[in-house]
């Protein structure tokens, strides 16, 4: 079999990721001509003051940098015990990987955008490491969601009382086997180890029996700052669109949708749709302002997803698939 030589390796290289950005930008052309949603947005800001529209949404597009800059200093802290990478470096690698996320399955590519940016013999025990802080964004996703649905069942669910406590202490074990598993996530390290099959690959997963709780739980900072954020940002548009609805109801049916949109498999692309309807499907019961609902949603769609994807596109020229990244 011929091995690619150092000129090949750089043509294929070019190739590669010309094609990545090629393919990004056609995904989401086509994706944005058809949104009709981001149309109903531009509809509802046509009776707001220009420059009311540019303050808050440029407050909502800094919210979005500054979420992407925790998961940046997140990916840093995560990497302290595999390789060290700069700050810059790593918000390279966020934004990269969020240019390929968008047409990935379950945003897979984003593990691919990432670990292109370390060293080709660190890139797997980089998979590992990004699933620990991912594991921790999902245990608050589940924890809030869980508290938000006990809620939503509360006010909205004719349910018998003693099945409402039923139910609240399911909520309650739920949040806390996540807890405890997230804590402890050096356990996974020692089932794996019991298995013979996965035992000769304990070198790519042996990192997890190095995030102390100290650790895991300065990691859990950097999920609760970014979680947030990014509902502070729905909580935002949804006040200035929709007045009258109530601040706890859009804090509630906002953790309700991110706990679905973390259980439903999607493509970052094609997610909008569903965040729309879920969003529509639950705040129904608050507001009969459905296109406002949609709006938002797909408003957040557009700063938290589109825009970081194309910025990201710049990045991905800074992929290394076959040596050593350069230091930044």
């Amino acid at each position: 079999m011929k091995i690619l030589t150092g000129k090949n390796k750089n043509i294929l290289s070019i190739l590669i990721k010309a094609a990545i950005v090629v393919f990004a930008f056609w995904f989401i052309y086509h994706k944005l001509v058809a949104n009709k949603n981001l149309e109903n947005f531009a509809s509802l800001l046509r009776d707001i003051p220009q420059v009311e529209i540019f303050g808050i949404i440029g407050f909502v597009v800094l919210l979005m940098f500054l979420n992407w800059f925790l998961e940046a200093a997140k990916w840093k802290r995560l990497m302290s015990h595999i390789e060290r990478i700069s700050f810059y470096r790593a918000i390279e690698s966020v934004f990269c990987g969020l240019t390929l996320a968008i047409f990935t399955p379950n945003r897979l590519g984003e593990y691919g955008g990432r670990v292109f940016f370390l060293s080709p013999n660190r890139r797997i025990v980089g998979i590992v490491a990004m699933t620990v802080g991912n594991i921790g964004q999902l245990v608050l996703t589940n924890v809030f969601g869980a508290v938000a649905a006990c809620f939503f069942i509360y006010r909205f669910v004719p349910i018998d009382h003693l099945v409402f406590l039923a139910v609240v202490i399911l909520a309650m074990a739920f949040c806390l086997f996540f807890i405890i598993f997230y804590f402890n996530i050096q356990w996974l390290n020692g089932i794996l180890l019991s298995f013979k099959f996965t035992r000769k690959y304990k070198k790519f997963y042996s990192i997890l029996g190095r995030y102390r709780k100290e650790e895991l739980f300065k990691i859990m900072l950097f999920c609760l700052a970014r979680y947030l954020v990014f509902s502070f940002q729905y909580f935002i548009l949804f006040v200035w669109l929709i007045p009258g609805l109530q601040y706890l109801d859009i804090v509630m049916m906002t953790c309700l949708l991110f706990l679905i949109q973390s259980a439903l498999p999607s493509l970052d692309l094609f997610d909008v749709g569903i965040r729309s309807v879920t969003a529509v499907e639950l705040f129904k019961h608050v507001t009969n302002q459905h296109v406002a609902v949609i709006a938002c949603t797909a408003s957040i769609w557009l700063i938290n997803i589109i825009i970081p994807a194309i910025l990201g596109t710049y990045f991905v020229f800074k992929l290394n698939f076959f040596g050593n990244p350069k230091t930044s």
